[in-house]
């Protein structure tokens, strides 16, 4: 029989969660949600650009005569602090995501499969014990359409 995950989360450990969530939330209240169009059309800071980026701000710090007060050096550099931050954090939260997806499927996989026996048992056995009427309806989770019969997307 299967068995990925095995585990137990109390009342009282699933608050702590919520718990520790909220306050997640609300000391990171200040990030933001980009819109799709924002996504597509921001410049973007991969690996190869954040050393030029680094370095740029070094020398525009090191050099204030040449800056430009309207180019907003000071608030660069406090966002490029503040990534540095928040990168380590963040890295333990999608950690954590991938970890909490993976236990989901797990779970999931784990119902499954015993559904799936236990329906083959029903087929099996479920004769004699008049459960005709029950194994069928379970049985349309099967049944398949054809691509004509499925409902448009609207």
């Amino acid at each position: 029989m299967q068995n990925l995950v095995s585990m137990v989360v109390s009342d009282d450990q699933f608050a702590a969660v919520d718990a520790a969530l909220a306050s997640l939330e609300a000391n990171l209240s200040g990030m933001v949600s980009l819109s799709p169009e924002q996504r597509r059309s921001v410049p973007r800071m991969g690996g190869k650009s954040e050393a030029f980026c680094r370095q740029t701000l070094s020398l525009l710090g090191q050099n204030p005569q040449v800056v430009n007060p309207n180019l907003g050096l000071p608030e660069a550099a406090s966002d490029l602090a503040l990534l540095d931050a928040l990168r380590p954090r963040l890295q333990r939260l999608e950690r954590l995501h991938a970890r909490g997806s993976d236990t989901q499927m797990a779970l999931g996989s784990d119902v499954m499969a015993t559904a799936l026996h236990g329906y083959k048992l029903l087929k099996v056995s479920g004769n004699s014990q008049s459960l005709d009427g029950l194994r069928a309806s379970l049985a349309t989770r099967f049944t398949k359409r054809s691509r004509s019969q499925e409902p448009k997307a609207a």
